[in-house]
């Protein structure tokens, strides 16, 4: 019952702080807007859809490290110390990566309804794109919510946090790129069952080695 207290009022804590400053919204939605169109300028009569589905996640793999990576990475040396003394590391890991996944997932929808109207291409099966859409927010929320906490303990975090995500990244990317592809040709559901599953999966075992690791990690 205090975890879940501790939980609220750090989650509270993050959207009253993006409320006052709006820097992660209205920057990466500056970023997401302004790539999209730079994109649309440079690719007139971008039909492909295969082109338009490896363009839709290269904008979102760098719109979610720009929104995620300021989790830990700009917290003030004595706004940490104040968090240690009043909440457990497990509220915090968690009230991170619920604040990171309900702004990316806010964030990936914009995104992804911008990106259909300049581009003027609906998949086939915009149901199922929507789904893998939420489930690539919520895997990069995850990722890199914990590395995140990871390159903040080291000195040049942003360029720790590339390295880092580079090689956990990679075979999410494959497999939203797998699904996305079957929801743009249209086939069958089921068929797509195994790469949900997967990134399922994946989702569980980064929660699970975050609340294992971080409460190691924080007391450094």
């Amino acid at each position: 019952m205090q975890l879940i207290k501790q939980v609220k009022y750090l989650v509270k804590k993050e959207l009253v702080l993006e409320w006052r400053s709006k820097y992660a919204l209205n920057g990466v939605l500056l970023y997401v807007v302004s790539t999209i169109f730079v994109c649309f300028l440079s690719f007139v009569g971008l039909s492909h859809p295969v082109t338009w589905n490896a363009l839709f996640w290269i904008i979102m793999l760098f719109a979610s490290l720009n929104a995620v990576a300021k989790s830990f990475l700009q917290e003030s040396r004595g706004r940490q110390i104040y968090i240690y003394t009043i909440a457990s590391p497990l509220a915090l890991i968690i009230s991170k990566t619920l604040y990171n996944i309900l702004l990316m997932e806010v964030l990936t929808l914009i995104a992804l309804f911008f990106y259909i109207v300049v581009f003027d291409y609906i998949p086939q099966d915009l149901g199922l794109y929507i789904v893998a859409t939420i489930l690539g927010s919520l895997s990069f929320s995850t990722i890199f919510t914990m590395i995140s906490a990871i390159a903040s303990k080291a000195g040049n975090g942003g360029m720790l946090m590339a390295i880092l995500s580079f090689p956990v990244i990679i075979p999410v990317l494959i497999v939203l790129i797998k699904l996305t592809k079957n929801a743009i040709d249209g086939l069958d559901r089921s068929v797509s069952l195994d790469e949900i599953g997967l990134l399922l999966v994946i989702n569980v075992l980064v929660g699970a080695v975050s609340l294992l690791l971080f409460p190691y990690l924080w007391r450094d």
